[in-house]
């Protein structure tokens, strides 16, 4: 088939409408465009495309094979020249070109609206929820699929209905009849059984009421919903507790100073206990660093990445003790308003540290001893078994086998805790790591008060020395800051420590030549066990100091016991 070849004049919006319609058909080519002088045209558009632009209108007459030029400038010049081009071209005047651009634009319209629309039909055929339209009379004019799922009712029947006829007190004829949102109602839709919720809006067309849509859902479907938002919000709650309470742990074994033989072995037997899931049982004075072990053990532990979770048995009351322990069910006495995750299931996966385990009462240990047994509790009020998978790290200052020939403390209970014993010894036994932890504090302490002190005197140190710290390394601590908090000089001296650490006067001994000899054992006797401390631990070290065995020292410590 022969082209028809066409000539475009203008380069405005009406030459490329006519551009785009002609360009689709198949036996049209478009020759060539002329663009006039102070036209507006799209240059980058037209050159993608490959099109011929001429300035002059005569270059079309040097084209022999145009067959129809179509003008779409209204300018009198160009269409007098148009005159000119004779032969058999075909001239499409300006009100005929406006006429085929009218009719392109007019058939992108509806092709538009066609796309439109039927994307929108998809949309609505696609969603779950019931959506049903009807003009401003009332006439029902759509209905989605879910309609027919939700009511049982088919397009075929509600189609052409009248909608305040069938369902009068609906949400759909709330709307026409108020020209008004209607939002949440519960309403059963007419000719059917169907007892839904209702969102409708009024369908405005240039400030007027064209009809209305109403969107609804199955009630039962809404409760289900709002049952799952409970469930989820309850459990975003937990865990929003659950991230609050939930610590890890600080300290690793490079932050137990010290070069101490006894220490280093503390640090051997917590290193390799680490590596188990045993329960560890920490024993020492107060201050010495039990909770710091407790720390370094998780840290090297298998479970580092996981929660650990400090409890001090000693700091909460007992009636609350064992709600902090298990948690607590919601309605498990006044005031619980929702259930509560006890430290127990927070640390599930992780550690759980125990410490002043020697101050929990004995109703408590019972069934801290179930869970260490059986890994499982029910929380207080509750009735559901929680599994947990936890470590028990736990740590006293006092003497358990005291308190259990006092009946104080569960025997099940210390055997089962007492898997891996480590007594921590207390600072005075190892006086010579004083200059490591001194000078480690004095950093710390420099960073956080903004000094710039540099050390201690020779002085200093010496009256360092000099005290036993019964207050162990948490009572250095303190005397530290305190020291350093008020002096301005870079180096610390005697005189700024003297007021902080002066021994406690003790009465003058009795001349001991001129003693029985049982009383100047029993002297010794105290003397060593004040030094070294009353714990198993310190017993052995005074019975090494004393150069007798550690049974003849508990014989000794029976008789005095005995006559007094």
């Amino acid at each position: 088939m022969q082209k028809i070849h066409v000539a475009i004049i203008g380069t405005g919006a009406d030459g490329l409408s006519v551009y785009n319609l002609l360009k689709g058909i198949d036996n049209v080519e478009i020759a060539c465009f002329v663009k006039l002088p102070g036209e507006t045209w799209e240059d980058d558009y037209l050159s993608k495309e490959g099109m011929t632009i001429y300035r002059e209108l005569d270059k079309i007459c040097e084209l022999k094979n145009i067959a129809v030029v179509v003008n779409t400038v209204k300018h009198p010049e160009v269409e007098e020249n148009l005159k000119k081009i004779g032969g058999s071209v075909s001239i499409i005047e300006t009100r005929a070109v406006h006429l085929m651009v009218c009719l392109f634009r007019e058939k992108q319209e509806l092709l538009e609206n066609k796309r439109v629309q039927g994307e929108l039909s998809i949309i609505l055929n696609s969603v779950q929820e019931a959506v049903e339209v009807a003009d401003k009379n009332g006439v029902i004019r759509y209905v989605n699929p879910a309609f027919t799922k939700i009511t049982g009712i088919t397009s075929e029947e509600r189609i052409g209905k009248n909608i305040l006829e069938i369902s009068p007190e609906g949400a759909l004829a709330k709307a026409l009849r108020t020209g008004k949102n209607v939002s949440g109602r519960r309403s059963t839709v007419g000719g059917s059984n169907a007892e839904v919720i209702s969102n409708a809006s009024p369908i405005m067309v240039d400030d007027c009421m064209e009809g209305a849509v109403v969107v609804f859902q199955h009630f039962t479907d809404v409760m289900r919903l709002m049952d799952e938002l409970r469930q989820r919000t309850t459990m975003i709650e937990n865990l929003s507790d659950k991230f609050g309470q939930v610590t890890t742990c600080k300290y690793s074994f490079a932050d137990i100073l010290g070069n101490n033989p006894e220490l280093k072995k503390c640090i051997q037997v917590a290193e390799r206990a680490a590596q188990s899931n045993s329960t560890v049982l920490l024993l020492g004075e107060s201050g010495t660093g039990k909770e710091l072990f407790a720390h370094a053990v998780h840290h090297a532990s298998p479970r580092r990445d996981k929660p650990f979770i400090k409890v001090n048995c000693a700091a909460i009351p007992e009636n609350l003790l064992e709600s902090e322990f298990f948690g607590y069910a919601k309605g498990a006495f006044t005031g619980a308003v929702k259930s509560k995750i006890g430290k127990i299931e927070l640390a599930h996966g992780g550690t759980i540290f125990l410490d002043e385990i020697g101050d929990m009462n004995l109703n408590l240990q019972g069934k801290l001893l179930r869970v260490l047994q059986e890994m499982e509790f029910e929380r207080v009020g509750g009735n559901q078994t929680i599994r947990v998978d936890v470590r028990v790290i736990a740590a006293t200052n006092r003497n358990l086998r005291e308190l259990i020939r006092q009946g104080r403390f569960r025997e099940d209970l210390y055997y089962r805790l007492n898997v891996v014993e480590i007594t921590v010894p207390p600072l005075r036994v190892h006086k010579e790591d004083l200059p490591i932890l001194v000078n480690n504090l004095v950093v710390k302490l420099n960073r956080k008060l903004g000094k710039k002190i540099k050390g201690l005197s020779k002085d200093a140190e010496e009256i360092l020395y000099s005290y036993d710290w019964p207050g162990n390394v948490r009572e250095l601590e303190n005397v530290v800051e305190r020291v350093m908090v008020t002096v301005d000089e870079d180096t610390l001296t005697k005189n700024n420590f003297i007021q902080y650490v002066s021994q406690l006067k003790t009465p003058p001994e009795r001349d001991m030549e001129l003693l029985p000899i049982d009383q100047m054992e029993q002297i010794l006797i105290h003397k060593a066990l004040a030094k070294f401390g009353n714990t198993v631990e310190g017993k052995r070290r005074a019975a090494r100091a004393l150069n007798i065995s550690l049974a003849t020292l508990y014989n000794k410590l029976k008789k005095v016991k005995s006559e007094n």
